[in-house]
């Protein structure tokens, strides 16, 4: 039985968009980590600045 070229041309089409959905995917998992950590920089950037704030007022508050 002699398979015609068209099914050879679909299956590696199907091969071929396969891998590039499995690139993409680890692509964006990267560019979303990416993000969260420097959201995650910033959440605690602006603790630490908050805690130094209610420190220097809690400081000033007890010296008075």
């Amino acid at each position: 039985m002699i398979i015609p070229i068209w099914v050879y041309a679909v299956v590696i089409g199907i091969i071929i968009s396969a891998f590039m959905a499995l690139k993409t995917a680890r692509e964006d998992r990267e560019i979303e980590k990416e993000i969260i950590e420097r959201e995650g920089e910033i959440y605690i950037t602006r603790l630490n600045e908050e805690k130094e704030k209610r420190g220097l007022i809690a400081a000033s508050d007890a010296n008075s």
